[in-house]
Formats: C-alpha cells, structure tokens, sequence
C-alpha cells in the first residue's frame, strides 16, 4: 500500500522532549519504519517549522517526511497552529489531487481535520493521540486548546473511516462522543525492543535509589508529584530528564527542590539524546511516570522493555499497559507515590519480579513490528470496507 501519515505538529526528524515534541513523534517515525519494513511505501506530512528544512527527506528507506508550508517556517506552538490550517489542508489537496494514496492515516485533531478536508475520496484512519474532552476535564482553565477542538473531534471521529485507539480506556471516551464503536480499533503504541531491552550499558547514576522520570517539561507529566514524594524518602535521588535547562517547568521544578532543602538529591538534567535513554533507563532502580492523564505512555513501557520497574498513575493507557507487572496510584497524590516507592525501593526482591514482568509484557506485546502488522490490517479492511467490530491488541 502507498500510506500517507500526517502529524501536522509532531515532526518525526524532530528531537524529541520539547513542550510540543515527544510521544506522538516517537509513534509516527516508529511506525512509519515499521510499515515499510512490512513492504508499504509511506509519506509522513507535518508542517515546515525551520527555513532550512528542504521539500522532503528520506527517513528510511520506504519512508519519506514530506514538509507542508503553512505559516511560518519557524516553531509555533501547537494550539496556535488552526489559523495555518487552511493552508496546509490546501497543499495537502494539492498534493493529493496529483498522486493519491490508497489510504491516510492522520495523527491528532488538526491532522485528521485537514486529512478529511483534502482526502477526496481517499480513505481516512484516526489516531487522536490526545483527547480534548480528557484535556479540559483535567486542566480546566489552563487548557489552551482552540475553543473549536472538542466539537472538531467528535465530528473526525463519526466521518473517519476508522479511528485507532491506543488504549482502552479511550474506547469509552470516543463512545461518549458518538464515534461509532464498530469503527473503533484498540492498537497501542509500541517499543523498539532492539534498543529497549534489559541488556545494555548503563549511564552513572548519582548514588543511592535512584528514581527516574523522564518526558516533557509540561506541568500535567505530574514531576511535581515525584518531587513531593521524594521528599518523604530522604535516601534517594531523583533524576528528572526532558526538554531544555531553561524551560518554564524545569525552572519551576529546580525551585520547587529547593524550597524543600533537595538541591542536592533532585537533578533536572535536561534533554537526553534519544540513543541515550535506554542507558538511562537502565541506570535507574524504578521508572516513574505519574502524569495527571495519559492518552497512552510510551515511557512506562519502553522502561519495561529495559527490565526496570514502573510506578505509574492509575490513566488512560497506563491502566492497559502497567496493570499487574508494575504499581498504579491516583495522580497528583504525592503520599501514594510515596508509599509505592518505598515498597519498590525497599525490597529488592520485588523490584526484579517488576523488572522481569514487565519486560515480559513488553516482548509479548509491544514490538513495534506486532503493532504495524495491526495497524495495516485496519487499513486493509478499511480499503475491502470491512471495518466491523471492535478489534483489541495489547490490553
């Protein structure tokens, strides 16, 4: 099949751990490779954000990133991007009037807004990545969405040929808004369990229990909750990866630290590279990832994949993923974090049987190879149109 993804925001060349740049990259450059290794020719469309980007570039072989110019070839916050929508939904009818796809698979709202605006006729697979009905649920007033997105989605997720779910927990939510749940798939993210595996180097780490978190720099990951926690455990150290020394939250995070006297036992050590973080991973005695909602997650299971145990909050994909081979707590609860890593830190008997079980899952689940064989198996019945019953994988 000739399969175009669009990830409007979500550049798979980027480097990943900025504010707008981090799992949803990761899923597009993984699963791109991974349907080209399966025979498949794919297009990835996201918007130019740098002058110096040229027209395309060949990611892999199989796998070209196509750049759309709509607004500045500069970065732009995704929640500013729907005035330079129209432009790139334009460009991508252009695109497609000339040499169509035999299917478009787009990634998030706005990708999947343009996707059906430009398809003409070509069918359209959803993957939302992020809901913004859970969005505005957790953050209220803080949510910067476009006012437009909630009533956007639903209308993506009854026109769409097919819309992918990555957890099941999202297969309610996407029922609440309508979506059919015939055409609704559950297919999660996956792990390169090539470089994410329990053999491998390890990065020094500080002394003491160490305690990893790692992912962007954005309030709702819940490091503050970590912080809180760590507090109560005056034996170990913190490492906290992601995004740039001077961001807005690591600075918030820094002071945070300090205020409670843990200069010393908190390291925000900024952006790692990505060949790097299972290194890391593998560092650490336990991995947290306490966000306060979480459409998927693909550090908790990437950090089970290195055979390291996994503290996560009780959300959306974690509740797939986590569930029976590492510990669940409700988010933004700083004395359940706790309590939780005392158990891990405290026994290391419990932390191997974590460790073993999650890499485990991980194998048996989560290959990047076993999700694209999925993932192109709705596209074929969307192509036959066969899209029936809920299909699972993973949960």
């Amino acid at each position: 099949m000739k399969v175009d993804l669009i990830s409007e925001h979500a550049d798979p060349l980027a480097k990943v751990g900025g504010v707008d740049s981090g799992g949803q990259n990761v899923y597009v450059a993984a699963l791109a490779m991974a349907l080209a290794e399966r025979g498949h020719t794919i297009v990835v469309h996201t918007r130019r954000s740098s002058a110096s980007q040229p027209e395309s570039v060949a990611m892999a072989p199989g796998v070209t990133v196509e750049y759309v110019t709509a607004g500045p070839a500069a970065p732009v916050p995704k929640d500013e991007l729907p005035p330079y929508m129209p432009e790139f939904t334009e460009r991508l009818a252009a695109r497609w009037a000339a040499s169509p796809p035999d299917i478009v698979h787009a990634h998030f709202w706005m990708s999947g807004q343009a996707a059906l605006q430009a398809a003409g006729g070509v069918p359209v697979v959803q993957t939302f990545h992020a809901l913004g009905t859970v969005k505005r649920r957790w953050q209220g007033e803080a949510d910067t969405s476009p006012a437009h997105r909630i009533e956007t989605e639903r209308e993506i997720g009854k026109r769409a040929d097919a819309v992918l779910a990555t957890c099941s927990d999202e297969v309610g939510e996407l029922c609440a808004m309508g979506v059919p749940e015939r055409r609704i798939s559950v297919v999660p993210c996956g792990v390169d369990l090539s470089a994410f595996s329990p053999e491998g180097p390890r990065m020094p780490r500080p002394g003491g229990n160490t305690v990893l978190s790692i992912g962007r720099m954005v309030p709702r990951k819940g490091v503050d909750t970590v912080i809180r926690a760590i507090r109560r455990l005056p034996a170990a150290e913190l490492v906290i990866a992601g995004g740039g020394q001077n961001d807005e939250e690591a600075v918030r995070l820094r002071e945070l630290a300090a205020a409670y006297g843990m200069d010393d036992r908190v390291h925000v050590i900024g952006s790692v590279p990505r060949r790097h973080v299972p290194a890391l991973m593998r560092s650490a005695d336990v991995v947290v990832a306490v966000p306060w909602y979480e459409p998927f997650g693909i550090v908790p299971i990437e950090a089970m994949a290195c055979g390291v145990p996994v503290i996560a909050s009780a959300v959306g994909g974690h509740l797939d993923t986590v569930a029976g081979c590492g510990l669940l707590v409700p988010p933004r609860r700083p004395r359940a974090l706790a309590r939780a890593l005392k158990d891990v830190l405290g026994n290391p008997g419990r932390r191997a049987e974590l460790g073993a079980a999650g890499a485990r899952r991980a194998r048996e689940r989560y290959g990047w190879p076993r999700v694209a064989e999925r993932t192109e198996a709705v596209y074929a019945q969307v192509i036959d149109g066969k899209v029936g019953q809920l299909a699972a994988l993973g949960g």
